[in-house]
């Protein structure tokens, strides 16, 4: 599909930093998938490197929603490109059902997370946005075809294959690492990001990934949902934006972020800053 447009649910949906409170959340529902998490705990150092799987998940969404066309073009071949790698026993990369899987917890983390501190879309932006997120399944390959056509179907596959979850050794290492960093700056941040999770997460899942958990901490994650739904919405949209800014900003200048980007050769390149007028902005909502 094309670019959205400015008015869009996606538009308006992906930028919204409130979004990034489900990124371990997201993480831990796609590794919970055996295949993933497989590919993940081979390819992948949570140890060393935490967040390279959050800054490439960030540059995918931010490139591909709000990215100009030769910005995702060369975004969505390198993604497929460093897919196509990710072979193993018991999985593959580029795999349908693990891109079906992945691209939906990118949508049904965005849409969960924005109807908590926003409330829910109305049952026709609902329906636009599930059918604009499948902008995400096909840049990493998925067929079109095979994206859920209304909110019905994707609740009725979201459902089925959250039954199917099998959380293992390989998962439960990937969580150990990434909610534990060895980099002691970050621990205070993902002490937030692990009660974040483990509230969002469906309690069996919770426990079968073994976050602690406790009356207590569910009144903590009660009150951050709480004071953000009270607090976040009054916070001008470029404040709330700016993470999805400089991340567009570092993207096109090929720094800080993940290293496969690189900088840009010439100007004309995606990673330098675009033309005024040549798109690509977050923009208002």
């Amino acid at each position: 599909m094309g670019r959205p447009s400015d008015r869009s649910p996606l538009r308006r949906i992906s930028a919204e930093a409130c979004v990034l409170g489900g990124a371990g959340y997201a993480v831990l529902l796609q590794i919970a998938h055996p295949g993933v998490a497989r590919g993940v705990h081979d390819h992948s150092d949570f140890s060393s490197r935490p967040f390279d799987r959050l800054l490439g998940t960030l540059y995918f969404v931010y490139g591909t929603v709000y990215g100009t066309e030769e910005e995702r073009r060369r975004l969505h071949a390198i993604v497929r490109a460093l897919h196509r790698k990710v072979n193993g026993p018991g999985y593959r990369a580029l795999d349908d059902d693990l891109l079906l899987w992945v691209a939906a917890t990118l949508f049904q983390t965005a849409s969960r997370l924005h109807a908590m501190v926003f409330g829910e879309l109305g049952e026709e932006d609902r329906a636009l946005h599930l059918c604009e997120a499948s902008a995400f399944a096909t840049a990493l390959g998925l067929p079109e075809e095979k994206w859920p056509a209304s909110p019905e179907e994707f609740a009725a596959y979201w459902d089925g294959a959250l039954a199917l979850l099998d959380v293992g050794e390989e998962a439960r290492a990937i969580t150990g690492q990434l909610f534990h960093p060895a980099s002691a700056p970050l621990r205070p941040l993902m002490r937030v990001q692990l009660l974040l999770t483990g509230g969002l997460l469906p309690p069996d899942l919770r426990e079968r990934f073994a976050i602690p958990w406790s009356p207590a901490r569910q009144r903590r994650f009660d009150r951050i949902v709480r004071t953000t739904r009270a607090v976040y919405p009054y916070v001008p949209r470029p404040v709330r934006v700016l993470p999805a800014t400089l991340c567009l900003w570092t993207m096109r200048r090929g720094t800080l972020g993940p290293r496969w980007l690189g900088p840009p050769r010439r100007r004309s390149e995606p990673g330098a800053a675009p033309r005024r007028g040549a798109g690509g902005t977050v923009g208002r909502d």
